[in-house]
């Protein structure tokens, strides 16, 4: 997805950003790796985002885009039963982390390096875990469940931990495993 708001070399900025921090990590990148990487100089960097801060934030409101983009495409292909729906966000979810790789939730990964609050950054990560509950509230309230809300939260944290436990090979199988037990919460629900 590409921010037409930004010019070219903003874009490219974004862009380097967005490789390096997922793979390297926030704090182990600085200003003038990504301005090197873009081709650009720290100033064009500055002009566009303003601090390193504020391009974190947009690295995560874009990884945030992709992913919603991706996830509710996938969901949408999938039959049209909504308990089919809720299973498919653990089959999507699968196929994202094999496409991105190894490093797991750019958004876990990034809070676990954003620990002040008031880092612009938090509140796209606080926004991206808000809009995944309320869309697995959205799906869990046309599957005929009895409490759509709880089983959306619940849901959520296996999410959650699924995305971890990739990244850390233990348990084998996260998503899967993760997958298998939505089944049975849904199953009871």
């Amino acid at each position: 997805m590409v921010d037409t708001t930004l010019t070219p070399a903003g874009r490219r900025v974004l862009a380097a950003a967005e490789d390096l921090f997922y793979r390297e990590g926030i704090h182990a990148v600085g200003v003038d790796a990504i301005a090197a990487a873009a081709g650009v100089t720290k100033k064009t960097l500055y002009d566009r985002f303003g601090s390193k801060d504020r391009l974190v934030a947009a690295y995560l409101r874009s990884r945030d885009a992709r992913w919603r983009a991706w996830l509710t495409g996938e969901v949408d292909q999938a039959a049209p039963e909504g308990r089919v729906r809720l299973l498919r966000t653990f089959d999507a979810l699968a196929e994202w982390m094999h496409r991105v790789g190894p490093r797991g939730c750019a958004f876990v990964n990034a809070l676990a390096e954003l620990p002040d609050p008031a880092h612009p950054a938090r509140v796209v990560l606080a926004d991206q875990k808000r809009w995944l509950l309320d869309y697995l509230t959205e799906l869990a309230g046309a599957s005929d469940v009895a409490r759509p809300e709880a089983l959306a939260a619940q849901l959520l944290l296996l999410h959650e931990g699924a995305v971890v436990g990739y990244a850390t090979g233990v348990p084998a199988d996260a998503i899967g495993q993760a997958r298998a037990a939505a089944a049975a919460l849904i199953e009871v629900g």
